[in-house]
């Protein structure tokens, strides 16, 4: 069950991840910085990271589609297109170990943000809610997300909600300075009595909690 607002229009955001074989991971990204220009010819790219710390040898990246037409007639063209297929495609399917991806939409009270400027980190922290959707634990889970951003140490980039995948599904992007500016923060989040009181009635309606800090790749348009 997954009930609640969406926002208004059509637009949603495909989030891939692949899984890259361990001795390939440095192949892989060769790959994509030398031909992923190719892919973003055809649709928006909103970001392109490795993982860093929480997972090893992965890739996550998110497209951005006005509708299911727009993503339709986009991957018809992919299809047909000899250069995409043949100086990235062939190459990089050997690498990949496995391919995951998930629909999602921008909770109806987040606008897609940017980080004030290049460099830094993101972290990318995955919430497995219970059944029951923003009716349920939409109040309570933007609480905490507020909370967070009112500590003022760190930048909300989005927060998606699946729509296919795993439902109950809510991925939140934060940026940071370094993981050691984030560190230092959630050590004083944790000390703000708001943010404690947000996070404890939030996680009323929480299974289960991932995190991983990402490194932004040359193609990603979010550095």
């Amino acid at each position: 069950l997954a009930t609640g607002a969406r926002q208004k229009d059509n637009i949603f955001y495909e989030i891939r991840t692949y899984d890259i074989k361990p001795s390939k991971m440095k192949e892989f990204v060769e790959l994509v910085n030398k031909y992923f220009h190719l892919r973003t010819a055809h649709s928006k790219l909103v970001g392109f990271w490795s993982a860093e710390l929480g997972a090893m040898n992965k890739v996550v990246h998110v497209w951005k589609y006005d509708n299911f037409a727009h993503r339709t007639a986009v991957r018809h063209a992919l299809a047909n297109d000899k250069d995409w297929q043949g100086k990235f495609i062939s190459p990089a399917l050997p690498l990949i170990e496995k391919q995951h991806n998930e629909v999602a939409y921008l909770v109806p009270w987040c606008q897609l943000g940017k980080p004030p400027k290049e460099g830094g980190v993101y972290e990318w922290v995955t919430f497995q809610m219970k059944p029951g959707g923003p009716a349920l634990w939409g109040e309570a889970f933007r609480a905490a997300i507020n909370a967070h951003i009112d500590t003022g140490y760190t930048k909300l980039i989005g927060v998606f909600h699946t729509e296919y995948g795993l439902i109950n599904t809510v991925h939140v992007i934060w940026w940071n300075e370094s993981p050691d500016h984030r560190a230092a923060g959630r050590h004083s989040a944790h000390e703000d009595a708001r943010v404690v009181a947000a996070v404890r009635d939030s996680v009323r309606f929480l299974e289960s909690q991932q995190n991983m800090l990402l490194i932004p790749l040359q193609c990603s348009p979010l550095k």
